[in-house]
Parts: C-alpha cells; sequence; structure tokens
C-alpha cells in the first residue's frame, strides 16, 4: 500500500472526511442552522472561509454537518445493499439453473430503472428523509451487488481448489463460505466502494430536486438548490458545496481504484 499512491491518497480523503463529521459537533464551528440575517451573503473570511448563505448561515458548518448525511446514507445504503445482495448472488451463482432465473430475474427488474429515477419513485411512496433515502438506495444497489457477487462465484467455483475440496466431501455452505467466498471478495469490496461514491451523488441530485432530505437539515444537494438563485451575486454558495461533492466522490472513487489494483496480484507496482 505505500507504493501506491492512489488508493492511500483516496484513503486519506476518507478517513479525514469521516472523521470531521464524527468530530463535527466537537469543532469551533458555528450552528449550521442559526439565521443571522446582518450576515445574509458575506463572502469568505478568516473566521468564515466558505462564506455566509443568504439567511447568514455558515456555509462551512453547513458543509461539515452535511457530509455527516451523505456519508451517513452513502456507507449505510452500501451496507445494506452488501448483507441483501451478495447473500442472493452467492446462492444464484452457485447454484445456477432454476434458483439463478429464480433469485436474478426480479433483480434484472429492477435494473431496468435508472437509479435515481428508481430512488425517486421509492421515495415518493415511502417519504423523505435521510434513514428512508438509505433504504431507497439500498434498494436501488441490491441488484447490482448480487450480479457482482455471482460473477465472481460464477468465475470462482471452477477452480481446481474448488474442486479438490469438494471431492474431499465439503458440503456446499463449507465450499461457499470458506473457499468460494473469500476469494470472490475483491469485485465485491471495489464495488462496495464505488456504490458509496454514487451514493453521495445520488443523495446531493435528491436533495437538489426537493426528495431528498427536507430543510433545516443540511445537505450538499439542499445548498445547491439555494445557491442557484445567487450564482452570480455570491458563487461561493455553490461553489463550495460543489466541491465538497467532488471531493467526497473522489476520494471513494480513488479508494475503489486503489483496492482494485492492491487486491489483484497481477497488478503493477508503484502507481
Amino acid at each position: 500500500m505505500r507504493r501506491r499512491r492512489l488508493p492511500l491518497a483516496g484513503l486519506g480523503i476518507v478517513v479525514t472526511l469521516a472523521v470531521l463529521t464524527v468530530l463535527a459537533p466537537l469543532l469551533p464551528l458555528g450552528s449550521p442552522t442559526d439565521i443571522a440575517k446582518d450576515l445574509a451573503l458575506r463572502g469568505p473570511t478568516v473566521a468564515e472561509p466558505f462564506g455566509m448563505d443568504d439567511l447568514g448561515r455558515s456555509i462551512l458548518s453547513r458543509v461539515v454537518y452535511a457530509y455527516r448525511i451523505s456519508l451517513g446514507v452513502a456507507v449505510t445504503s452500501a451496507v445494506l445493499a452488501v448483507l441483501i445482495g451478495v447473500p442472493l448472488g452467492l446462492v444464484a451463482g452457485y447454484c445456477e439453473g432454476l434458483a439463478d432465473q429464480l433469485i436474478m430475474r426480479p433483480l434484472d427488474v429492477l435494473m431496468a430503472f435508472p437509479a435515481v429515477l428508481l430512488a425517486i419513485a421509492l421515495m415518493s411512496v415511502f417519504g423523505t428523509g435521510a434513514v428512508l433515502l438509505s433504504v431507497a438506495l439500498a434498494i436501488v444497489y441490491t441488484p447490482v451487488m448480487a450480479r457482482v457477487a455471482r460473477a465472481a462465484v460464477l468465475a470462482t467455483k471452477v477452480e481446481v481448489y474448488v474442486d479438490g475440496a469438494r471431492a474431499l466431501g465439503a458440503t456446499m455452505p463449507r465450499l461457499v463460505l470458506n473457499h468460494i467466498a473469500p476469494n470472490a471478495a475483491t469485485p465485491m469490496l471495489v464495488q462496495t466502494s464505488v456504490l458509496m461514491a454514487i451514493g453521495i451523488l445520488i443523495e446531493a441530485a435528491l436533495s437538489f430536486l426537493g426528495v431528498g432530505v427536507r430543510p433545516p437539515t443540511p445537505s450538499l444537494g439542499l445548498m445547491l438548490a439555494d445557491g442557484r438563485g445567487f450564482m452570480l451575486q455570491a458563487p461561493w454558495m455553490v461553489v463550495f458545496p460543489g466541491l465538497a461533492v467532488m471531493l467526497a466522490v473522489l476520494g471513494f472513487n480513488m479508494l475503489a481504484d486503489g483496492l482494485r489494483d492492491w487486491l489483484d496480484p497481477q497488478a503493477p507496482a508503484g502507481r
């Protein structure tokens, strides 16, 4: 890992953002929801390097607290998708035949819908909020994780060591859990990191459209939506939230790319 700058940089970004979200209440930041009309649209200063929004709220404070929502939704939805989709993919890939058809065809129907459109439909039915948004994204991600797990199992179960374990009398659960799943974990780990990056984008997009997190809860998408009308007068209202989205997505993508290279024994060193 020390020879690979890309995964270390991505890991550094992700860890830094995670620490910021955990320690946000302890940091010397202003309240993300307190309104101060006399400070409305004040530009960046030493005390407030990101400036103030149209209601006089600290953009820096709102960005840090918005990361709590974005990262929470991204991580929770990806973990739920792994817990649901990976077992389905393992069973479908190992059993094949009728079991594969019964599991994968309904998931293919979900994959036929664009992710954002399906998330909007689910949010319209079940309501808004960070928890419901995490569940909606988990439903969107489950077919993706299931297909990745299924493909990894299909490629792994034909290996010689699996045939050897089967010849020694290993049962199906033992084969899947002890021999196939650990050796098929690399693409699933990489895909999980990618889904976290996509989750940050989708959360911001849904909040921007008004079907995600509701005000006054800080959200990067809401901040971008609020700043649309002040782009010329106060460009910092959209520049800093936009950079915040870009930084988080970049960190997870770099981490995923680095994980793929690190876990691949044939990848060249020194990247």
